[in-house]
């Protein structure tokens, strides 16, 4: 089965008036647990890799696993993500690899030089037939060894940086933060909603992890399209892992990784349902 382009999903799910799922996977293991909610649910999503697990496993490899996996379960929707890739010669190399989009996160970066690096991925990644995404406003928390303060995104900012790099999707920053909330996050919803107004584009909301059921669904309304979910897949899959080997007689890893997976479809069929 042939990868969807991911603006293609999102496109879809605005139409219909939801969110799509952007779940991070680390190994086959996980990524076979979204692909199989999906498919049980009836429903698309977006299978997402940092750029350290790129680094740790390869682009080409991980492409051509994606592929295997969604062949065997069967036809679902699903789309290959490179999420925060921290250089363009990494969003190259997914874009040659066939992903289905790139990410360029320049967030960190001053206004002008945000827009020239993203503005040269999304060239490329569009060339390819891709599609691109970009980050204007920070959004908080550690994720992959970077940290960052939350910083909520300025909309006119938001607006010139999306004509200017062309991006098909743009990540903002609205007060969510990466890794496990130490408290109720702020979030901006009349932010969402103006910078929806402003943009012609679908929204991205990182830092998903951890927000029940009204946000997440209000983010939506607001007019968040794209949702990511990393650090509870990381936990859901250690959890069961770690719960496993509590069995000091086991030792064969299909078994412990596939009660890992099984922790991961509970949080991914929960979050596709809220999403739909």
């Amino acid at each position: 089965m042939p990868l969807v382009n991911t603006v293609t999903l999102l496109k879809r799910a605005a139409a219909q008036g939801k969110g799509v799922g952007a779940f991070n996977i680390e190994n086959p293991e996980m990524a076979l647990a979204v692909v199989e909610c999906a498919k049980e649910l009836g429903t698309f999503a977006i299978l997402q890799t940092t750029y350290t697990t790129v680094r740790h496993i390869g682009a080409k490899v991980l492409r051509a696993m994606i592929a295997e996996i969604i062949s065997a379960v069967g036809k679902v929707d699903i789309a290959l993500h490179l999420d925060h890739g921290d250089s363009l010669q990494i969003c190259k190399e997914c874009t040659d690899a066939g992903y289905s989009s790139i990410m360029l996160d320049g967030s960190r970066l001053p206004l002008a030089d945000n827009i020239a690096l993203t503005k040269e991925a999304a060239y490329y990644a569009h060339i390819k037939g891709l599609s691109a995404e970009g980050e204007i406003g920070k959004v908080g928390g550690v994720e992959d060894g970077l940290a960052g303060e939350i910083g909520y995104t300025d909309i006119a900012e938001c607006k010139k940086f999306v004509l200017q790099t062309k991006v098909d999707f743009v990540a903002i920053g609205v007060g969510t933060a990466h890794g496990e909330y130490k408290g109720k996050p702020n979030i901006d919803f009349e932010r969402i909603a103006a910078i929806k107004n402003a943009v012609n584009i679908p929204l991205v909301l990182h830092g998903a992890s951890g927000l029940d059921k009204p946000t997440l669904q209000r983010c939506i309304k607001a007019g968040i399209t794209k949702v990511n979910f990393a650090t509870e897949l990381r936990q859901a899959y250690t959890k069961g892992v770690r719960e496993a080997l509590n069995d000091t007689a086991l030792y064969d890893p299909k078994i412990y990784q596939a009660i890992g997976r099984q922790e991961v479809k509970n949080i991914v069929r929960e979050k596709l349902k809220i999403l739909s």
